[in-house]
């Protein structure tokens, strides 16, 4: 791991140098944030599925990153996955967010696991199988995540294609409304306070806020002179 902190575009030079035609539409996406619009960077890559792990790889020699979360959306045609990594973290305006696109056509929806690289993927690489559909090869745990065992085989719930939860699957609460033949709720109805009169009221708020009114100072007597 190298500590020499690249700039974003020596990053995105280093991709490209090295992975070539695996890697496209680079760019840089800088971001200002707070009063002082103090810059920070993301960093946007498509690469192929056959660089995919050499180019994580890569990224664990220049500096360890943080794996945030594997995303993904359906496109149409393809689904495309982002893997979004943070590096440099702890560097005083220095983090970078570096997003790497891997697009998937319908009929090959498969991907290798990194989590032998970053054990950390494999939650989020079992949520894109039952999510999406797609495969991960070599996952040591491909039990599903958040679906229950029972849930429909081949229905995706954040695909947008026919392979997407069908209507059938969709509960509308809004037409369910409440079933007739469940008793009501009891409603306890609240009890209505007595009216405190001026005096009740300037107690109970001196009770209230736990302030003591002044004491009043005990007024000096007059002397009284005698006539002698």
């Amino acid at each position: 791991m190298n500590e020499t902190i690249l700039t974003p575009q020596e990053l995105i030079d280093r991709f490209t140098t090295t992975f070539g035609d695996s890697v496209s539409d680079p760019k840089i996406q800088i971001r200002a944030e707070g009063v002082k619009k103090i810059q920070n960077f993301n960093i946007w890559m498509t690469i192929t599925r056959e660089s995919l792990k050499p180019a994580i790889s890569m990224l664990k020699e220049i500096t360890y990153p943080h794996l945030s979360v594997i995303s993904g959306w359906d496109v149409g045609e393809e689904l495309r996955m982002q893997y979004i990594f943070s590096i440099y973290f702890g560097e005083r305006h220095g983090e970078y967010m570096v997003i790497l696109t891997v697009p998937l056509k319908k009929d090959d929806l498969v991907l290798p696991t990194i989590s032998d690289l970053i054990p950390g993927a494999l939650f989020t690489e079992r949520e894109k199988q039952e999510m999406f559909g797609v495969t991960i090869q070599d996952i040591p745990d491909g039990r599903r995540l958040f679906l229950p065992e029972d849930f429909p085989e081949g229905v995706y719930p954040l695909r947008k294609d026919e392979t997407g939860v069908p209507d059938s699957m969709i509960k509308h609460l809004w037409q369910v409304k409440r079933p007739t033949d469940r008793p009501a709720p009891p409603v306890t109805e609240k009890e209505e306070e007595p009216k405190a009169g001026a005096g009740e009221t300037k107690v109970k708020r001196e009770e209230k806020t736990g302030e003591n009114p002044p004491s009043e100072e005990k007024k000096p007597e007059a002397e009284v002179k005698s006539d002698e």
